[in-house]
């Protein structure tokens, strides 16, 4: 075991430094990093200090863009528009947001609830956080980054956790690691040639489908497996396809003592892609990777939930130095959400030793499914963007954004509440049969 250790820790290093190295290429042609300096109001022109450059640099405000919108002396994050023309400005987003009372408030809750999610599921807090941070006016890419450098403490500390009560299968994490780390870099090469071509509604756009595909097929596929398990009153059996890829013997094959599990590495491949590719896209790949491990693989629900805590330490703590080094993680929001996710990835941790199998299920395909609504709601307004339907009424607009946050409130509070329901009921269960045995006790030897 600690020669394997050893050699997928050995092979990760070498990864991520050359992925560090080559990480997807030079920024995107079409999109800037700096402060406007000055605005000619007349010309329609404003002038920009590029990120790393001490030359000014002019740019056309786009036909879609008012002049008073554009925001002094405040770092900002350019979209340019390349079919207008080189230098024509196609979207602006302020990168730090103002911090108020009420901001602060909801980033710690967010975190909380989050944490709760991830320590529970061993998912599922980006998938919610993300989309809060950006509804709290964070732009999308400061989002994605700043959830990624909080994401990594609050998996160490689940997956050490989860690793303390028996669940964690940490070889199996560091076999995933590997090939996600990859994954992430195709998701980077991807998300970089939409981002160029098509701008950040293109960008958008891309992001809500991959979430509502993604969403509504595994969840569903959760949601029909728990619901047998449930009503079967039995514990978790393990998946034909898990089987028939068990029986698969190409070399390396490996033997996960914590999964219960001797299956190919070469089946690991694409479950670890697939988990990386979707971190790059929507910040996120324990959808993937959780039903990848319980399905593909064939661990149980609770080891693969703990599983993925070790990969998603991995994986943020290497995406971390890749958005740091491009300097858009706003660490305000990053300690925040931090402060309140490690209170609740301990409880959402300790949660999983009262529950049963289905209930971890139950949890992950009720948020799949309600952040689906809150994802897809935004996709007619990128359409919209992007000119491929006729633009939208703005009364229509603010009823999509406004079913788009509350679901994603909803998918929150019901996974609050579950989790928060099961745990209640387990701790009680397992207080009255300790009091029980103690009154056996007493009474024998009385």
């Amino acid at each position: 075991m600690k020669k394997y250790v050893i050699i997928l820790l050995m092979s990760l290093l070498s990864v991520a430094v050359l992925q560090n190295a080559y990480a997807g290429g030079p920024p995107p042609k079409n999109v800037l990093k700096g402060v406007f300096t000055s605005i000619d109001y007349q010309a329609k022109t404003v002038t920009i200090k590029p990120d790393g450059k001490d030359t000014l640099r002019t740019l056309t405000i786009g036909s879609d863009i008012k002049a008073e919108d554009i925001v002094l002396d405040k770092k900002v994050l350019v979209s340019l528009d390349p079919h207008a023309g080189p230098n024509v400005i196609k979207d602006v987003s302020v990168m730090f947001m103002d911090m108020t009372v009420v901001k602060i408030f909801a980033f710690l809750a967010i975190g909380l609830i989050g944490g709760l999610l991830s320590g529970f599921i061993g998912s599922g807090g980006a998938f919610v956080l993300t989309p809060a941070m950006m509804s709290l006016g964070a732009p999308g890419a400061v989002a994605v980054a700043s959830n990624m450098c909080h994401k990594f403490p609050k998996a160490m500390v689940g997956a050490y956790k989860r690793w303390k009560y028996g669940q964690a299968d940490i070889k199996l994490g560091l076999v995933m690691a590997i090939t996600a780390i990859i994954g992430v870099q195709i998701g980077i090469k991807i998300q970089k040639f939409i981002l160029n071509h098509w701008g950040n509604a293109g960008s958008n756009l891309y992001v809500s489908v991959v979430f509502v595909l993604v969403l509504v097929l595994v969840g569903a596929y959760v949601l029909m497996d728990a619901y047998k398990l449930a009503k079967g009153k039995s514990e978790a059996e393990t998946s034909r396809l898990a089987l028939s890829m068990q029986k698969i013997n190409i070399w390396p094959m490996m033997e996960f003592k914590v999964a219960k599990v001797r299956i190919s590495a070469w089946i690991t491949v694409p479950v670890g892609l697939f988990t990386g590719m979707l971190a790059a896209t929507i910040a996120v790949g324990g959808f993937i990777g959780v039903p990848g491990m319980i399905y593909v693989v064939g661990a149980s629900a609770l080891v693969a939930s703990a599983t993925e805590l070790v990969v998603a330490f991995i994986m943020g703590a290497w995406g971390s130095i890749q958005w740091g080094i491009s300097g858009l993680i706003d660490i305000r929001m990053t300690l925040l959400i931090l402060a309140g996710s490690l209170i609740g990835v301990q409880l959402g941790a300790l949660g999983t030793t009262y529950v049963k199998d289905y209930v971890i299920k139950i949890v992950m395909a009720a948020v799949m499914l309600i952040v689906a609504v809150s994802r897809g709601a935004k996709v007619p307004g990128y359409l919209a963007d992007l000119n491929l339907i006729p633009q939208l009424e703005k009364t229509f607009t603010l009823v999509l954004n406004e079913i788009s946050f509350w679901a994603l409130m909803t998918a929150l509070g019901v996974a609050g509440i579950i989790i928060s329901v099961a745990m209640i009921k387990g701790m009680i269960q397992a207080r009255n049969e300790e009091q029980g045995i103690g009154s056996a006790k007493a009474v024998k030897h009385g």
